[in-house]
């Protein structure tokens, strides 16, 4: 689970994403879109939804390692394009107060520590070489003390919710952010509807493609695929299809972006 800070009042429709992916190709350019999927432990019916929604669409599973169980490897076995991130440890809140966050500041650095180092580990025991050393915080919440914690355990990239201002990371770390999260978690948990999810895509690539932002960070998609609506799953579903089939859009990678 992950809550997603306000978007801007910005909102779109498809015709607006398409003449942004236009601009990208007069420019020639090609705009890179990823996608990553929260809170996975287990092989279940939502889990099948979603693998065959993606197709062959490279996707990212955020994994909580200390509840995974072996059938979730056996359910990714036929899908090579699913790579799987470590998603914290237990996805347990250790916030006295305030926000939710499983590595909240004032924690011990050393039981933060040795919880990345376990879930990687764990996650690595499971999943072998589809496992990538990607760290996807809880809440998308990690407190900037337990930075240089990430290298020490193995993790070269981090993955949370893109925000104007984000603290540097140390060097060998890859920001790897999502941008619009589909899921509207201060409502029902329904679809956030199609005019804001465009208009948060539609944004971010604008930024990217005027500078304004770092135009190799790919704009990231965020889904849960246990509380994945019709609606979510159709807008979806119309969004592969045209990042598919127009000339200066494609889906990337995590471990492509993990390498930039």
């Amino acid at each position: 689970m992950s809550f997603m800070p306000r978007l801007d009042a910005t909102t779109a429709e498809w015709a607006g994403l398409v003449a942004e992916l236009d601009r990208w190709g007069e420019a020639g350019r090609v705009a890179t879109l990823w996608w990553r999927d929260d809170d996975a432990v287990a092989a279940t019916s939502e889990l099948d939804a979603l693998l065959r929604l993606a197709g062959e669409v490279p996707l990212a599973l955020a994994v909580i390692p200390a509840d995974a169980q072996p059938d979730l490897a056996a359910a990714l076995s036929p899908f090579p394009q699913v790579a799987v991130l470590q998603h914290g440890w237990r996805h347990a809140n250790h916030a006295a107060n305030g926000k939710k966050s499983e590595f909240p500041s004032g924690r011990s650095a050393a039981d933060v520590a040795a919880e990345l180092a376990e879930g990687y580990a764990r996650l690595i025991e499971l999943f072998g070489p589809r496992a990538l050393p990607v760290l996807v915080p809880p809440w998308n919440r990690l407190a900037a003390e337990f930075l240089p914690l990430l290298a020490e355990a193995g993790i070269t990239g981090l993955s949370s919710m893109g925000a104007r201002e984000a603290p540097a990371l140390p060097r060998g770390i890859a920001r790897i952010d999502v941008h619009v999260d589909l899921v509207a978690w201060k409502q029902d948990r329904g679809f956030i509807g199609a005019p804001a999810a465009l208009g948060g895509l539609v944004s971010h690539l604008g930024t990217r493609r005027l500078g304004t932002a770092d135009g190799a960070v790919a704009t990231g998609v965020l889904t849960h695929h246990l509380v994945m609506d019709r609606e979510t799953a159709g807008f979806l579903d119309r969004l592969i299809a045209l990042v598919d089939g127009h000339r200066a859009a494609r889906w990337a990678a995590v471990a492509e972006l993990l390498t930039r």
